[in-house]
């Protein structure tokens, strides 16, 4: 299985192991992971190589954010990243209890990319009809995403799973 880690953050697999199929044939993303094991997959397919399932778990979804809200992103980062790293890691856990992730150092570019990528439904289709399973895990009070503006995009090509009372990393009470 190929893993791609959150925003700013690293080892927190194990936080989904009971949402991931370990087989060599999955790849899997958590929020901005998300985008990047999407990427990986498109990369995969253009080499021909084996790909049976794609898992985006909290996947980074801001496509429905005005520019202001972008922008503001943005600037908090920029006026002091560390703070800014603190709090989203707190956001992501809250309402429940935080457990320990670690974090990496993060760029302004990886942000950039997160906040403005644009999900393609065409390039999910396509994977979708090589045969590769999308698996999408949404939490209901997840306080990161746009989680209903997710789950209406992903229902249309993916098997979504919409997870009551959890947050970003899918924990519940």
């Amino acid at each position: 299985m190929k893993y791609f880690n959150g925003f700013s953050l690293k080892n927190e697999e194990y936080l989904f192991k009971k949402f991931i199929n370990s087989s060599e044939y999955t790849t899997c993303g958590f929020s901005y992971g998300a985008i990047k094991a999407l990427e990986h997959v498109k990369q995969e397919l253009s080499c021909s190589n084996r790909v049976d399932t794609l898992v985006l778990i909290s996947p980074a979804f801001f496509q429905t954010k005005n520019e202001k809200f972008k922008r503001l992103q943005l600037l908090s980062f920029t006026k002091n990243t560390s703070q800014y790293i603190r709090q989203f890691v707190d956001l992501c856990f809250s309402p429940h209890e935080k457990k320990i992730v670690e974090q990496t150092s993060t760029k302004k570019e990886e942000l950039e990319e997160l906040l403005n990528y644009e999900w393609d439904l065409q390039e999910l289709k396509i994977i979708s009809q090589k045969g590769i399973k999308i698996e999408v895990y949404l939490g209901s009070e997840d306080k990161i995403i746009d989680v209903c503006g997710a789950r209406e995009f992903f229902l249309q090509i993916a098997t979504v799973t919409y997870i009551k009372n959890a947050n970003h990393f899918l924990q519940i009470n």
